[in-house]
């Protein structure tokens, strides 16, 4: 298994577009630290706008490493699935266009085994594409801007945790973050089984994730309680859960609680079953499946 391992990620690795996602999210995530470093007042007074004419708003003491950090995750795990999709949705499809994937399985490897092999390799770059995005999202970050303690705003509620209390919930973001992510993976991985080149498979999966995504957004009180909870794209943005505290009796958050931790566990659930949903279809598929190419 771990041969197979190593000659996937020898496959991924020697793409040049799959650097094009390591790339793509440096760029963005430099543009946005540098439009925050040189005009994030102007951000903060549109965010705050409905506080700073009561209250003094210190901008220079909130616009630190971690809000950039959070603001940066708000607007890029938006688009990361695409990146994701990229290799996910090429590991079976582009086999098939390349007429490698009869002489795959004709090796001495069950098609079960090389499936995993498939799917584990891309997982990997999943985790390495958001280790990269954690790195130059957080730290560069925390470089650039310092550090102070950090101020959630939801809904009409200000929320400020301590400088103290902040590192553990972005490990833990980063983490449901991995999950949801590899469960983009698992998508494009069983629609690439069905596929004989890797443009379908990964056009169908942004395809599928922009549609969800509107269904999740959307609020209808019948659909809101039958059909709502069950897409998988509903539950990817649990990660923000980390972040909100619970309250004390006089308003203040307490260190190191999480407001609604079984919600985000019950939504970690969901994306887990999904992953095994997906994979496992996709392995039962591909071991019935004539290979032609």
């Amino acid at each position: 298994m771990w041969i197979l391992l190593q000659i996937e990620l020898f496959k991924i690795f020697r793409r040049p577009r799959t650097y094009i996602s390591f790339a793509a999210i440096a760029s963005m995530i430099l543009i946005i630290q540098l439009g925050l470093k040189f005009d994030g007042k102007s951000y903060l007074q549109l965010l705050m706008s409905g506080i700073s004419d009561s209250f003094y708003v210190p901008y220079e003491l909130i616009l630190n490493g971690y809000l950039v950090a959070f603001v940066i995750l708000n607007t890029l795990l938006i688009h990361v699935p695409l990146l994701v999709a990229l290799v996910a949705g090429d590991m079976v499809a582009g086999e098939a266009n390349m007429g490698t994937l009869r002489l795959l399985v004709t090796r001495p490897v069950s098609r079960t085994r090389l499936m995993l092999a498939k799917f584990t390799a891309s997982v990997i770059y999943t985790v390495m594409l958001l280790v990269w995005m954690a790195f130059l999202a957080l730290l560069l970050s925390m470089l650039f801007f310092g550090t102070n303690d950090m101020i959630i705003a939801r809904n009409d509620v200000m929320e400020q945790i301590g400088r103290n209390d902040i590192l553990w919930r972005y490990f833990a973001a980063f983490g449901y973050a991995a999950v949801a992510l590899s469960t983009v993976a698992a998508l494009a991985f069983l629609l690439s089984v069905f596929a004989e080149n890797s443009i379908g498979p990964i056009v169908s999966t942004i395809s599928i994730v922009i549609v969800l995504t509107i269904l999740s957004e959307m609020k209808i009180p019948l659909y809101d309680n039958t059909v709502k909870p069950y897409l998988f794209t509903s539950h990817m943005l649990a990660w923000k859960g980390f972040f909100y505290s619970k309250a004390s009796g006089d308003g203040q958050a307490i260190p190191g609680s999480v407001e609604n931790l079984p919600a985000i566990l019950r939504s970690l659930a969901v994306l887990l079953s999904y992953i095994a949903l997906f994979v496992t279809t996709a392995i039962v598929v591909f071991r019935k499946k004539d290979i032609l190419s």
